[in-house]
């Protein structure tokens, strides 16, 4: 399938407002069931889940910066959902683990994330195409992670 200019600004414009309406969907439904935004919601997974966190981590996992990541985990510390406490192995950068309710929270809100995701995509595709759509997404990503580094170099 040959795809043109103008095919590709399409394609661009409607990945963008998919992922604009997605996010818009999830973000309304986390806040209205459990008073957890979905730009909080994400990063307290990866703290979840790796050991020993820092905000570089999180940084690095959601493709944002070190400062932004660092006022994002400020407001959900702030929010009492996790602490930060100091690195043994590097005194410049913190440690950061969920707090009790900040994992009740997240398991809560998980539930509810996970089930708005089957709505949004499981039930408008099937299998087979939504597993084409993540393979052609991950090789986006990968491409443009390519593209990154070989820039900074």
């Amino acid at each position: 399938m040959d795809v043109g200019m103008q095919d590709l600004g399409q394609l661009f414009s409607d990945l963008i407002r998919f992922e604009t309406e997605l996010w818009n969907a999830v973000d309304a439904r986390l806040r209205a069931e459990h008073g957890l935004p979905l730009h909080w919601f994400e990063p307290m997974q990866i703290i979840a889940s790796q050991p020993n966190c820092r905000v570089y981590d999180i940084a690095g996992a959601l493709s944002l910066t070190t400062g932004g990541v660092s006022k994002l985990v400020d407001a959900i510390e702030g929010a009492g959902y996790c602490k930060r406490r100091p690195n043994p192995g590097d005194r410049r950068s913190s440690i950061i683990e969920l707090t009790p309710a900040g994992r009740k929270a997240l398991g809560r809100a998980t539930r509810t994330f996970d089930a708005e995701l089957e709505v949004r995509l499981r039930s408008a595709l099937p299998d087979r195409a939504l597993k084409q759509f993540a393979s052609a997404l991950k090789g986006l990503r990968s491409a443009s992670s390519r593209s990154r580094t070989s820039e900074a170099a």
